[in-house]
């Protein structure tokens, strides 16, 4: 759903949420009934933060090219436990 944005010369701008493709020229104003005429305005893009875009945009993306692997993905290395250092050393500096 798109919303178009109209103008009432009493009323002023009031908005339609229509399907894309589906906002006729003029639409009456719901409060007094005059003919209001279709606003060319910008779209509203980018409106999250980079996070949440990068996300809706991997999602869009995977739904009509999804990622093609050509081999099953290699287990996670196993973390290895920090050595246990001498006691009487703890308070030398570390590099």
């Amino acid at each position: 759903m798109a919303t178009y944005t109209y103008r009432c010369e009493v009323d002023g701008p009031l908005d339609v949420r229509r399907p894309i493709g589906t906002a006729p020229a003029t639409v009456p104003c719901p409060a007094c009934g005059a003919t209001a005429p279709r606003m060319i305005t910008a779209p509203m893009l980018g409106l999250a933060d980079r996070g949440r875009m990068a996300l809706i945009d991997r999602s869009e993306a995977s739904r009509t090219d999804p990622a093609v692997v050509s081999a099953v993905p290699a287990a996670p290395r196993a973390r290895r436990a920090a050595p246990r250092l001498d006691p009487r050393t703890r308070h030398l500096p570390r590099p």
